[in-house]
């Protein structure tokens, strides 16, 4: 049977606590058990499909106060799960893109969502800046234009 027992488990475990170990590689049931204080980093290699255990599982970082960074990585067929999870925690998780593994659909999507943006940026200062009156002579032109 693959599964280690726990006395075997734990050392690894002990050898991270005491840093003889820099960094531990857990399965997503191994990691149920860990119990790790100072713990700065989590990285997930896949989300998972509960968003509680996501939270459970970046809840190691920044205990107590302290700061900590959790990173995780996800296809387009996780996509729904992310969203699952910034639902639960009602916040959204910041997304990096633009690197050489990105796919087509996901450049697509960032694309559209920066010129949605854009658009929505042009919508919103249609009438110019307030900062040097613009802004109160447009509206004027605007309002006698429609009379």
């Amino acid at each position: 049977m693959a599964t280690r027992a726990r006395p075997l488990a734990s050392a690894p475990l002990t050898n991270f606590k005491d840093h003889t170990t820099r960094v531990l590689i857990a399965t997503d049931i191994a990691a149920r058990g860990i119990d790790v204080d100072h713990l700065t980093h989590v990285i997930n290699y896949e989300l998972p499909n509960v968003p509680e255990t996501y939270v459970h599982r970046i809840g190691r970082t920044g205990r107590a106060g302290r700061e900590g960074v959790a990173f995780s990585f996800c296809d387009a067929e996780e996509v729904p799960l992310l969203k699952d999870i910034q639902k639960l925690i009602g916040k959204e998780v910041p997304v990096a893109g633009g690197h050489m593994y990105e796919t087509k659909e996901v450049k697509s999507r960032r694309s559209r969502k920066k010129e949605a943006i854009k658009q929505e940026s042009k919508r919103r200062n249609m009438f110019g800046s307030k900062r040097d009156g613009s802004y109160w002579r447009n509206k004027k032109r605007a309002a006698n234009s429609s009379k």
